[in-house]
């Protein structure tokens, strides 16, 4: 199974830097003709690769070229993201991340650490359905009413007993949250683990995503601090909307 993964992906590799034909292919990787028409096979049933118009050569599929394009997107988001990151991190004292929609979840691509000794783990690279965390529950906030109900239409998971899983309960968080601009969870995700997420927002208004700051439920949030909290929050993320815009 391994070993067939190893040579697909080389396959891929290799298509990445030009296409190719079954024999071509078989030249450049080292590898039997029968065992890259096989893996060829599979992966254009997956999309990975597909015929170009003579059906004798292929190339990178649409689904490698979406992927390829979330992660330059991604990257291309985190770098604009992590100066507002880290001053976060130094007026809040906790760790602050990025997240991004993946379909129906949303994952955390970016954190910066504080200083403090005890920390909640870096999360970056996890998926997590949306109704789990404030930063996937304020992308569903601004999605339009059809896609929130797809999502909600579907089984939703309980991590922890405190996920609100209650459809109808959603529905008014999210009402909310387009009120207040931030969401906060309080060990919905996990236990002993708090977060508040604020949108990001692309020039045409569409969501992005969501700079989010957790910390340990024994400490975070100070309940004297949760406005200062939340206010902080809030601007820094309308400030990296705002970077987003192009200059004229």
């Amino acid at each position: 199974m391994v070993q067939s993964i190893d040579r697909a992906f080389l396959i891929l590799r290799k298509l990445a830097e030009k296409p190719g034909g079954i024999s071509d292919l078989s030249r450049r990787v080292e590898l039997p003709t029968s065992t890259v028409a096989r893996l060829l096979a599979a992966l254009e049933d997956s999309e990975a690769v597909e015929r170009i118009d003579d059906g004798y050569e292929y190339k990178l599929g649409p689904r490698i070229l979406q992927m390829s394009a979330q992660a330059n997107k991604a990257e291309s988001l985190l770098v604009i993201a992590r100066p507002h990151m880290v001053s976060l991190v130094d007026k809040l004292f906790e760790n602050t991340g990025l997240s991004i929609p993946s379909g129906y979840e949303v994952q955390y691509v970016g954190q910066v650490n504080s200083v403090n000794p005890v920390q909640i783990r870096d999360w970056t690279g996890t998926r997590i359905p949306m109704h789990v965390v404030p930063s996937g529950l304020v992308v569903l906030a601004h999605w339009p009413k059809k896609a929130v109900q797809g999502f909600l239409d579907r089984k939703l998971e309980r991590y922890t007993p405190k996920t609100v899983v209650n459809k109808s309960e959603i529905i008014n968080r999210l009402k909310r949250i387009k009120i207040d601009g931030f969401c906060w969870g309080m060990e919905e995700f996990s236990d002993g683990i708090n977060s508040i997420a604020a949108p990001v927002f692309a020039e045409d208004g569409n969501i992005l995503g969501a700079l989010h700051v957790h910390g340990p439920s024994y400490r975070f949030p100070d309940k004297s601090m949760k406005k200062t909290i939340s206010d902080l929050l809030v601007n820094q993320a309308k400030k990296m909307s705002k970077e987003l815009i192009p200059k004229k």
